[in-house]
């Protein structure tokens, strides 16, 4: 596309569109792409508009988040005179990607020529704010928002080289970094940008949310509190306050600002909507939660996260009108794939519960496709950290550890891992009910720990975690305990013992057992069949990247097996396994037998979770308040003709499990 992007450049744009009307026929993917894109502009420019909007259909049909494909429609269709038209393409671009200036600079303009005279200042402000960067920083803010991340990162990286102290440089490295999941890199860039700017509102937002991934809501409070009393009346920083405000349990404040910001009628209203929605799941108000997700769809009838949120619900059943919105919705041209990704698994909860199998599947099976495409995740990197683990942690290596252990600390976690979807939020609910038990949710902050250890890895790099643990002291280990309880103590009250639900901590109980020896742990399991088909006709709403292909999820599944299995050996008769069939089937007796585990006493409540009203934040919230039952058991088998090749991905381990 060089020779194409150099005539263009150079007004050619006849030889430009005769080059690209030869390549079209045959261009696939990437180049395809391109191809319409460039051929729309090359026909804009020779005046040939209706042409151009052709190609421009063309383009976004197939790529529909490409924001500079809505931003050239926005150009077509103010060519053609149709300024509303062009001012939605725009905000469509810019909604994509923000780095574009001709968008903000058009939709400055036609704002001004509509008579919205404020809009149209606060968005020439974007334009010249972005007209004064150095271009290497808006060429990587263009990656970024395209998804070119490892190519956006190159060239941040070698800017700040040249100039390391550029402010918008120093913030769009944060943006990558927090997309690749570097979070502590993410972290200290964005307070090294406060540090030298801390007036710049929009990068201590983007503080804040990487906060939030990390679990550090308090002190993500504490900079939301700050952001709005810079701006008290930007409705973007208020939902931030509002979000945060749930996190941490003050769900009567977070209650109070949903409303207000609902009732000022401005910014993302329909995002607030979920947001209040899933707040009222939380807390147990599933007529509320409707209401509120059903009044998100209502304002926006493609948001795609509010027909899911509906079907997460796991109790509601839709009507033939939701249906049909639905059905429109996930084949427009100009939603989002992220909406579609949503619709497509909304769709198939719907007619699964319709008894129509054949449909949902094939619904369930195109949002996992669409998912996995826009996923990083790599099978072997997971298989090589296991073996790491288990390399490491062998038998001598637990006998030192246990001689130089840190001093018990109170209170005592106790530990649910497993696979998502195996039983752990039941699980959860059991102990909540517990008088000695402070039940939290799925903490994050294990992963963290171990994040932090392994340094900035490329996934073909040897790791660091968990050899890396050879050269801590005992004093930074208990460092690493106590920053752990600090800040989980958010989540909890004054008992003795708390619950740590994160499914994936199955692969951290070595340095779980290093920071707190007398940790318990209860391995989760299910039915591999059953655990796996629920997983992969689940939306998470982040991480557990291995749930939207078969082959994946069977690979997951062997590897927890295996990391399991070696945990049991070093660590015998300390980690409690709890089989989910059983529970359903014999609920006294499993109780019972797992209190004698965790060395406390047998509570009547403890055998109807059902009945307690804590607030729950994972997708088994509505099924965990219903008496405990086993009709979840076997479910899988209404799609069985089409799990064979998962059924054979697992293999030996199905065969196993019978036995």
């Amino acid at each position: 596309m060089d020779t194409i992007k150099k005539l263009l450049a150079n007004g050619q744009f006849g030889a430009a569109l005769a080059q690209l009307d030869e390549q079209l026929p045959n261009a696939e993917g990437e180049e395809r792409k391109d191809a319409l894109y460039y051929s729309a502009v090359a026909l804009r420019y020779l005046g040939r508009l209706e042409e151009a909007q052709q190609r421009l259909d063309k383009l976004l049909d197939s790529w529909s988040e490409f924001g500079r494909g809505h931003q050239e429609l926005g150009h077509t269709m103010r060519a053609l005179g149709h300024q509303e038209t062009a001012l939605k393409a725009y905000y469509q671009a810019l909604k994509l990607n923000p780095a574009l200036y001709a968008s903000w600079d058009a939709t400055a303009r036609i704002e001004a020529q509509l008579g919205n005279q404020r809009q149209a200042e606060l968005n020439a402000e974007q334009a010249q704010f972005l007209q004064k960067q150095p271009k290497q920083v808006v060429g990587a803010l263009n990656l970024f928002h395209e998804g070119k991340l490892y190519k956006a990162e190159r060239i941040c990286r070698a800017y700040l080289q040249r100039n390391p102290h550029h402010i918008e440089a120093m913030r769009t490295l944060a943006l990558i970094g927090a997309q690749l999941d570097v979070l502590n890199d993410a972290e200290f860039l964005l307070e090294s940008v406060l540090v030298l700017s801390p007036e710049y509102n929009r990068a201590r937002y983007d503080y804040i949310k990487v906060l939030q991934r990390r679990q550090k809501f308090t002190q993500a409070l504490e900079q939301a509190t700050l952001l709005r009393h810079n701006e008290p009346n930007n409705p973007l920083y208020k939902a931030l306050y509002a979000n945060l405000c749930s996190a941490i349990d003050n769900h009567d404040e977070a209650l109070t600002l949903y409303d207000e910001l609902l009732c000022d009628n401005v910014g993302d209203v329909a995002g607030v909507y979920v947001a209040k929605g899933h707040l009222l799941k939380t807390l147990g108000d599933t007529e509320g939660a409707v209401k509120c997700y059903q009044q998100a769809y209502q304002l926006q009838p493609m948001f795609g996260d509010a027909f899911w949120s509906l079907a997460n619900l796991k109790t509601y059943r839709f009507d033939e009108s939701e249906y049909q919105r639905m059905q429109t919705a996930v084949t427009a041209s100009e939603a989002r794939v992220e909406d579609k990704i949503h619709l497509n698994f909304a769709l198939g909860k719907a007619l699964e519960q319709q008894g129509t199998y054949d449909q949902s599947f094939k619904y369930y099976q195109r949002g996992n496709q669409l998912k996995r495409e826009t996923s990083h995740y790599k099978p072997e990197v997971l298989s090589q950290r296991i073996e790491a683990q288990i390399e490491y942690f062998d038998v001598n290596k637990i006998a030192r550890l246990a001689q130089s252990s840190i001093h018990h600390m109170q209170p005592t976690p106790i530990f649910i891992v497993g696979l998502p979807r195996s039983g752990s939020t039941l699980i959860e609910q059991i102990l909540a009910a517990h008088s000695q038990i402070d039940a939290t949710l799925e903490l994050a902050n294990i992963p963290a720990i171990a994040h932090e250890l392994n340094g900035r890895q490329v996934n073909r790099e040897k790791a660091l975690y968990p050899d890396v643990l050879d050269e801590l002291s005992k004093q930074q280990i208990e460092q690493l305990a106590q920053r752990y309880v600090d800040e989980t103590e958010v989540y909890r009250g004054k008992a003795p013992f708390f619950t740590d639900k994160m499914p994936n901590n199955f692969r951290h109980i070595g340095l779980i057992k290093q920071l707190f020896p007398n940790a318990k742990i209860i391995d989760a399991r299910r039915n591999p069949m059953d655990c796996c088909w629920s997983a992969y006709k689940q939306l998470f709403a982040e991480g557990q990247e291995f749930s939207y292909g078969f082959d994946m999820l069977a690979d997951y599944y062997r590897d927890y097996l295996k990391m399991m299995a070696h945990w049991n050996r070093v660590f015998p008769g300390q980690i409690y396994t709890l089989i989910h069939e059983r529970l359903v089937n014999t609920p006294e007796a499993q109780i019972t037998e797992l209190l004698n585990y965790l060395e406390l006493d047998v509570e009547r409540a403890c055998f109807s979770p059902h009945q307690n009203n804590r607030s729950i934040k994972t997708a088994s919230s509505e099924q965990v308040r219903q008496p405990i039952s086993a009709k979840g058991i076997g479910q899988w088998r209404n799609f069985e003709k089409y799990l064979s090749p998962l059924q054979d991905a697992l293999g030996d381990v199905l065969t196993e499990w019978e036995h």
